[in-house]
């Protein structure tokens, strides 16, 4: 019998948690705990981290599931090679579910692609910026602290830990999105340079459109490559197949 614990906080995740419950798999959804209020999945939901590779490994041997399921975020990295170790050591299979990201999207080739965050300040430095609008996340601000001279406009889901430079704007939201108010946003605070990452997905993509629509520069931060010896998919579909189960209809 099938038990899989999956690691969510995605919408991808929470759309796999109603496939495998209305398959009739015992499904364990696993939240990381850093969102006060997240979406939460269909099934048994825990909150918490494992405390590293051996607490996931533990987890893994006393619950007695059989498959492993990463469907954090895309730019979750550590989780992603914790995963990977723990299912080496504990024996289960482990597969990566990932969105696609935003490579293909028709406006891609005319943004700035950048590996880091800090190259992502940079070339917005290099674009002339005053009126930046940063979409990469709150884990994120330290690479762009030295900015209080600069009218940043900030969008997190969650408070800042620490007030904001007294010139930034903080907007607290999370998506969907859509290109109506991601453009308003843009004309209200002038926003010169749009930085994000390759999250993929549709939630937040409207961004993209309205910054192509305003002529508003674009820079991204690339996806983390895939610790080697993880499989990955960027479909439910895959997941299902991968477990041997049919597609959703």
């Amino acid at each position: 019998m099938k038990r899989v614990l999956l690691l969510g906080g995605t919408a991808e995740a929470r759309e796999l948690a109603l496939a495998l419950t209305c398959a009739r798999v015992d499904v364990v959804s696993s939240l990381a705990g850093r969102v006060s209020k997240p979406r939460m999945p269909v099934g048994e939901v825990t909150v918490g981290g494992f405390g590293g590779v051996e607490g996931l490994v533990a987890a893994i041997r006393d619950d007695g599931f059989t498959h492993l399921v990463d469907a954090t975020h895309p730019f979750a990295v550590r989780m992603t090679a914790n995963a990977g170790a723990a299912a080496a050591v504990a024996g289960v299979p482990c597969l990566r579910l990932a969105r696609p990201g935003w490579s293909r999207h028709p406006d891609a080739g005319s943004w700035h692609w950048v590996d880091t965050y800090d190259e992502a300040r940079e070339r917005a430095e290099e674009l002339g910026t005053t009126r930046p609008f940063i979409t990469t996340g709150r884990q994120t601000l330290d690479h762009y602290g030295g900015w209080t001279d600069r009218d940043v406009v900030l969008r997190v889901v969650e408070p800042l830990d620490e007030v904001a430079p007294a010139r930034w704007i903080v907007i607290l939201d999370r998506g969907p999105f859509d290109v109506a108010g991601e453009r308003a946003i843009m004309r209200e605070h002038g926003v010169d340079v749009l930085i994000t990452k390759d999250s993929g997905g549709a939630y937040t993509a409207a961004k993209l459109t309205a910054a192509a629509g305003l002529a508003v520069p674009v820079v991204v931060v690339r996806r983390p490559y895939v610790p080697a010896g993880v499989a990955e998919v960027d479909s439910v579909e895959g997941v299902l197949n991968w477990l041997g189960l049919p597609a959703t209809s």
